[in-house]
């Protein structure tokens, strides 16, 4: 039996794989290649050890293959060790491998090693795979030396420090983890309930989900879990991801959420009782024209301007969730809180009374941006006590940095989430605003006009009036917006 690998040493075995492609490929690619192998390593040991162990109990190999079979299938010629002795054309056997293992398993594992150019010699000369393939075969992935939730949770290490590495792109690939387990807690996903991510990146959000029903001693493996997104290899890196935690009830779909929502049902949007999401910000490349008469009726609030889609994301999580238990939590810019052109569709909102908290959070959260985020947290059915109200929280401090990373402590999320349970009025932290209050601000939800702060504090340190420091913070707030745009424009332009 293979000695059990302790997380330090999995995680220093794992980042070892990525230390190889140094040098030959850019960071930001390192993901297509090393977490296919990973998985590819971990089924061909899973089913090594059930094989081994089915053929002690009877000492038949044909029944020792067919019980190692049961969970995933692996045809002969496309485990691991076959790859492992290929002299040459290397990255030909690893595709060939992987697209039998696929075929074998149409059910779960249909695409799921993505479309990395494995043939590509210039990028990846056999010499190069075959010191990966070594590399990953210095270790034993079986379930009993590395447990599902260990693995999983040295994946999601790997996550990270492929985001921490990929530059600008990262915030598409992961969001902060301890943000994401703020909006899960304050969501309280329950066993038994369907969680959906319309723009699940590698699957984050749909797993620290499972993670807290299974703190709460829930029955975790009840919960079915959906996700949407648009890049293929990341959508394989998702579906591996889950599979890695061991979840078996998921479906993680390929392709364009606003212009092919994947799950439907008849002639709606499929609904859930959670949903978590953290857009892409302000896309510019989306079918505005198509929204104007939205087949699904995700136009309700309106029709979104072309340069800023957020309330395009915003509409579909609305009319995704179910209408008596269906919830969401959403990683927006604040500009969706008070920008003049989404006015009218903050009205809507606003009168509609789905927002029941706005939640303020601090700077540098997000991968290679200083810019403060907000969490939107919505309710079909709120509480009577709660109904015709919106909590403001004005978290702006509640967090830390260290080695240039900004992250919420334990502390700063059970802050955040006692004034959330709460529903009440704090002094300079949170205040319970009825809709009358936001329509007398022309229903901005900006939270400055809601949680006022001392000059200690250093929001109202100078004479100005409300009317004043409020025209100052909307003109840094286009301002802001007006570089971030010249920003991606410019970012495109370098692309093409």
């Amino acid at each position: 039996m293979s000695a059990r690998l302790s997380q330090q040493e999995l995680e220093s075995y794992l980042w070892g794989a990525a230390i190889i492609l140094r040098g030959l490929i850019d960071a930001g690619d390192y993901k297509q290649f090393i977490f296919p192998l990973l998985f590819y390593k971990r089924l061909s040991d899973v089913w090594d050890d059930e094989y081994a162990g089915a053929l002690a109990d009877a000492g038949d190999e044909s029944y020792a293959q067919a019980t190692a079979n049961d969970r995933f299938t692996i045809p002969a010629g496309s485990h691991w060790n076959d790859v492992r002795e290929t002299p040459r054309e290397v990255g030909r056997a690893i595709q060939t491998a992987m697209r039998a293992i696929e075929t074998a398993n149409p059910d779960r594992l249909d695409g799921i090693f993505g479309d990395a150019p494995w043939t590509n010699k210039e990028r990846l000369p056999d010499a190069t795979l075959k010191n990966l393939l070594e590399h990953f075969s210095s270790q034993n992935l079986s379930l009993a030396s590395v447990p599902e939730d260990e693995l999983g949770n040295g994946y999601e290490f790997l996550i990270k420090k492929f985001a921490d590495d990929s530059g600008h792109t990262a915030q598409e690939f992961y969001t902060n983890r301890t943000v994401v387990h703020l909006m899960v807690q304050m969501l309280a996903p329950q066993p038994g309930e369907s969680i959906y991510d319309p723009t699940c990146g590698t699957g984050g959000m749909l797993i620290s989900a499972l993670a807290e029903v299974k703190r709460g001693g829930g029955e975790h493996r009840t919960l079915r879990l959906y996700g949407q997104e648009r890049n293929h290899m990341t959508a394989a890196i998702a579906r591996m991801n889950l599979v890695l935690h061991g979840v078996d009830d998921f479906q993680i779909a390929r392709g364009d959420t606003l212009e092919r929502p994947a799950f439907t049902d008849r002639d709606s949007l499929a609904k859930f009782d959670v949903v978590l999401a953290n857009p892409p910000y302000s896309i510019k490349q989306w079918n505005r024209e198509g929204w104007q008469s939205d087949p699904w009726g995700r136009n309700f609030l309106g029709t979104p301007p072309q340069g800023r889609a957020d309330y395009a994301f915003f509409q579909h999580i609305l009319t995704s969730m179910d209408p008596k238990t269906g919830r969401c939590a959403i990683l927006f810019p604040h500009g969706v809180l008070f920008r003049k052109e989404e006015a009218e569709m903050r009205r809507k909102l606003v009168e509609a009374d789905l927002v029941e908290c706005v939640l303020g959070l601090g700077p540098n959260l997000f991968y290679n941006s200083p810019m403060e985020a907000c969490v939107v947290v919505c309710r079909s059915r709120k509480p009577p006590e709660r109904q015709g109200k919106v909590l403001f929280i004005d978290a702006v401090n509640e967090v830390a940095r260290e080695r240039a990373m900004s992250f919420l402590r334990p502390e700063h999320q059970q802050r955040i989430e006692s004034a959330y349970a709460a529903f009440s009025d704090l002094p300079e932290f949170a205040r319970v605003a009825t809709l009358a209050d936001i329509a007398a601000q022309d229903h901005s939800l900006s939270i400055p006009l809601y949680v006022k702060r001392s000059a200690a504090n250093g929001r109202d340190s100078d004479s100005r009036s409300l009317a004043e420091l409020w025209a100052a913070w909307e003109q840094d707030g286009r301002v802001f917006w007006e570089e971030m745009d010249a920003l991606v424009e410019m970012l495109d332009s370098m692309a093409t």
